[in-house]
């Protein structure tokens, strides 16, 4: 068993999905857990589901893409827990569309939410990991859809790919720092983001068919390999795509 006790992790869209179950795995092995996502009354039925599993978990109602909210969180964060030992760069949304029908608007607003967001989050993480002197982790989430392409996902899928190359880039970067920097891969897991892609039977099944384990993820199936991420003896494990998708990338 991986021991985390008395390292703070923060996990960008925490609240739910995929967030919350790594906040779930991460907890579980000791760390105090801080949630950054935008709604504060889903943030508070995280916190409380957190706490009644016994974890130290904590809250910041931030959008991830607002530089001064970044920074708020950031101070609140530290005045809370006083350091922080890794980052879970998850926040993520998708607005899909026909390409030919896609709008800048939509374009924008995905790669605020996904680029934008994500470099403004490890970015002021990375300052106080550096200044602090001590090292740490950070995982850049992606998708699987960085590898493949998908029909109506032209904004999202360009997104998770631009942080598979932002998540490279940072491991080169920080790697002097003691920083690690890795890139989580997950393939099709059931959340709240994806309803309505479960309610296409074909989809599902096309996509479990496609699947060597014949089945979607849950989100409980990524407790494991988030404290993994963030053990502080993996010190020259940094730069890696870590893949959690059932075989879907290798069938």
């Amino acid at each position: 068993m991986i021991d985390l006790t008395g390292r703070t992790v923060v996990v960008t869209g925490g609240n739910s999905g995929l967030g919350l179950g790594m906040a779930h795995g991460l907890g579980r092995a000791g760390a105090s857990v801080a949630i950054w996502s935008r709604t504060a009354s889903r943030n508070d039925a995280a916190v409380a589901d957190l706490r009644a599993a016994g974890i130290d978990a904590s809250s910041v109602a931030c959008d991830t893409a607002d530089e001064a909210g970044v920074e708020e969180a950031m101070a609140r964060t530290l005045e809370r827990h006083g350091k922080i030992d890794s980052l879970f760069a998850n926040a993520g949304i998708s607005d899909d569309a026909p390409f030919l029908d896609t709008s800048l608007e939509q374009w924008h607003h995905v790669m605020r939410t996904n680029l934008d967001g994500t470099f403004l989050c490890t970015r002021a993480v990375a300052r106080h990991m550096v200044e602090r002197g001590e090292g740490g982790s950070m995982v850049v989430v992606s998708s699987t859809i960085s590898r493949y392409g998908g029909v109506g996902m032209a904004a999202y899928g360009t997104s998770k790919s631009g942080l598979v190359g932002l998540g490279r880039t940072l491991a080169v970067e920080l790697a002097r720092h003691k920083v690690r920097v890795n890139i989580l891969i997950p393939g099709w897991t059931a959340t709240a983001m994806n309803d309505y892609l479960r309610e296409n039977e074909a989809f599902v099944r096309a996509t479990t068919a496609r699947t060597p384990a014949r089945r979607w993820a849950t989100p409980e199936e990524f407790h494991e390999v988030a404290t993994f991420l963030a053990e502080p003896s993996l010190t020259f494990h940094t730069g890696n795509e870590v893949i959690v998708d059932g075989g879907y990338t290798v069938y």
